[in-house]
């Protein structure tokens, strides 16, 4: 289906796909802490379920993951704490909330990949980022004053954020890891970021969940696996062959997704200007490009 497109094209499709995935993992994660497993301890079953599910795999293929190196262990360092502030963000703030905050993740993916990488950062990706904080601000109510982080879970949400814009670079000049060898470190890593958390003063007074607990929340496993080991691996697969900011904006159809989700099945608000935020945003993931094709026809109009 796929086979005509380009690498560029099919790497930024991954990407896309990537962040609908992850606009759905809110839904086991509250699921979990609604069935007992609460707070920080949902996000450490949450990344502890995929890494259960990747450990064969793991012991069979140790040597492999071994030859990677230290910057296979910094991706999964990296990704992994990332992913445990964003995914612990979404229980102490709300869905959208949550999401717009870590998703301020291109702007520094973009500065990050200048200075580290000297990858330009060109018009399209100016746009891009005008366009996502547009949405981002109308979405937050830009008339009640600039949306700053306002309780723990913005906080976690913004930091998870400056995480994954050093992922993404890590991840750009990395040539010696596989999808695998990185999905496998960063559940990894992930579980390990996640129980800090749990444990740290940041979490608050949380109590270890009961062994039954854990046993009534294992059907949650199954989404899990679906929505999160495939979603993983897409970014994975993709990000490494484009820009850490486009690989941001591409990935900003979480926002859409989540935002529509959690008006769903969370009664949170998403009345005309979250759409517009929506519409302002879904532009911004698709700036890099329409740009060209428009700029070619409006040169042949003129």
């Amino acid at each position: 289906m796929f086979s005509g497109l380009s690498l560029t094209a099919r790497a930024s499709l991954a990407c896309a796909y990537s962040g609908v995935a992850w606009g759905l993992f809110w839904i086991p994660l509250r699921g979990m802490d609604r069935a007992g497993v609460t707070d920080a301890w949902a996000t450490v079953l949450f990344y502890g379920v995929p890494l259960l599910i990747f450990m064969p795999w793991i012991l069979l293929n140790w040597r492999r993951i071994a030859r990677c190196g230290w910057s296979l262990h910094f991706i999964g360092i990296a990704t992994g704490a990332s992913l445990a502030f964003y995914s612990n963000a979404m229980l102490y703030t709300e869905v959208v909330r949550g999401l717009v905050l870590y998703y301020t993740t291109p702007v520094w993916s973009l500065l990050l990949a200048r200075l580290l990488l000297g990858e330009a950062i060109t018009v399209p990706r100016v746009l891009a980022i005008v366009f996502g904080v547009a949405g981002m601000l109308v979405m937050f109510g830009v008339d009640l004053g600039f949306p700053w982080p306002k309780n723990i879970g913005d906080w976690m949400a913004l930091i998870g954020a400056a995480g994954w814009a050093v992922a993404a670079v890590l991840l750009r000049k990395d040539d010696g890891s596989r999808s695998m060898e990185i999905c496998s470190v960063y559940f990894f890593y992930g579980v390990v970021a996640a129980l800090i958390l749990a444990l740290s003063p940041m979490a608050g007074e949380i109590e270890m969940p009961e062994w039954q607990a854990i046993v009534d929340v294992l059907p949650w496993a199954i989404p899990i696996a679906i929505i999160v080991i495939p979603g993983a691996y897409a970014a994975f697969w993709g990000a490494p062959h484009l820009n850490p900011g486009v690989v941001g904006l591409l990935m900003m159809t979480e926002i859409s997704v989540g935002g529509i989700t959690a008006a769903i099945w969370a009664n949170e608000p998403l009345g005309t200007r979250e759409l517009v935020g929506i519409a302002l945003i879904t532009i911004a993931g698709l700036c890099e490009f329409l740009y060209a094709p428009m700029r070619k026809a409006l040169l042949r109009n003129n």
